[in-house]
């Protein structure tokens, strides 16, 4: 019986190969990986099972938690408000949002939000996982804390409220809910079966997230360190992305749910700059933007070199060594799902998967697919 469906260009064999050995191999459980092309798709592939018992198919409209990859998506619903006119990214964010400025981020820059150098990566309050789900209590909580180091100066990534801070930013300029900025203006005008959260009727067609089979980085933390108050108030268990609690919330870090071809239609607008599937949704100046370096470095809360543009990860990235150098921005998912955007080779490429690797940044079999593909490209 085959166990992976869809559309592989022969170049990209190798790909397809890839992914049906770690199907039977029992390394992944179900996947997708989608390449685009000059808006073309040459890839876009499915296989595996949606759960552990192996009797439900990962299917063509199999939707899954993507986690931090959900970021992409975040960051360009506030480049088409930049674009627009509405957002300048050189501004204070007190001048849209007059409560954070305040405690010492009077100073704090959008760019500042959207490079992770706002000194804000996480809570300061204790707060519980409800709390965070509630967007009216957590979101001000951000507003009113202190930064916890000079903001601007350094990157010290924004696990779980980076959506809180750029979302609560769209709301005020835009009267849009994230979620709802999201499905309006992104999700629906490029016909992209992605969302943030889950809207109930589309439950069923949901693969649960299956955890790493060891605790991984999380029980190795000090709470007390910079790491561990970002990750650990609250505590996150990938578990959490089958609770109904989390589907029904508005989580721009890591509540998206969608699949390679959603992830690949939607970030294709970045990646041949700023016009996909007959649409414009950037101008091509405001592309240009993600690619100008804001911070390069040891980031405080990952604890390794990594440089960002304006919203999104640049290459080179040490934890993800198959990227190229030059005009390519990333980002990626808790256990391996990423989304990559090469402009100087006209190439979207996405991977989403149920079964979760210990990594927070890419995995043995992220790394192994992006490779495959590469060489198929000829690099």
């Amino acid at each position: 019986m085959e166990t992976v469906h869809g559309i592989c260009s022969p170049p990209f064999q190798g790909v397809r190969d890839l992914l049906e050995g770690y199907i039977k191999s029992n390394e992944e459980l179900g996947a997708s990986i989608t390449v685009n092309i000059n808006d073309k798709i040459v890839v876009d592939i499915w296989g595996g099972h949606k759960d552990q018992e192996r009797k439900e198919p990962w299917e063509e409209n199999t939707i899954v938690n993507v986690f931090s990859s959900t970021k992409t998506v975040t960051s360009l619903a506030v480049l088409i408000l930049v674009d627009r006119g509405m957002i300048d990214v050189n501004e204070r964010v007190s001048k849209y949002w007059p409560e954070f400025g305040q405690n010492g981020k009077e100073d704090v820059l959008v760019r500042h939000l959207l490079s992770f150098a706002s000194g804000v990566p996480g809570w300061d309050e204790p707060l519980s996982i409800e709390d965070v789900y509630d967007l009216e209590k957590s979101t001000p909580m951000l507003a009113r804390q202190a930064p916890w180091w000079t903001p601007g100066t350094a990157s010290g990534y924004h696990a779980l409220n980076y959506g809180h801070l750029l979302g609560e930013l769209i709301r005020r300029v835009s009267g849009k809910s994230l979620r709802e900025f999201v499905a309006t203006e992104i999700a629906g005008p490029l016909d992209a079966d992605f969302q943030i959260g889950a809207l109930e009727n589309t439950w069923d067609r949901i693969t649960p997230i299956v955890p790493p089979e060891d605790s991984g980085i999380m029980a190795d933390l000090d709470a007390k360190s910079m790491q561990g108050r970002t990750f650990l108030n609250p505590p996150i268990d990938p578990n959490l992305a089958n609770s109904e609690g989390w589907k029904k919330a508005d989580i721009g870090a890591a509540n998206g749910h969608g699949n390679s071809r959603s992830l690949a239609r939607i970030m294709s607008a970045i990646t041949l700059r700023g016009e996909t599937a007959g649409k414009r949704i950037l101008k091509e100046e405001t592309v240009k933007l993600i690619f100008e370096e804001q911070q390069s470095g040891e980031d405080l809360v990952m604890k390794f070199p990594l440089k960002f543009g304006i919203g999104f990860g640049l290459t080179p990235c040490v934890a993800i060594d198959w990227m190229p150098e030059g005009n390519v921005c990333f980002w990626c998912g808790w256990g391996g799902s990423f989304v990559v955007m090469d402009l100087d080779r006209r190439m979207t490429i996405s991977y989403t998967m149920n079964k979760m690797d210990n990594g927070l940044v890419s995995s043995d079999r992220a790394a192994a697919y992006g490779k495959a593909i590469y060489d198929a490209v000829g690099e």
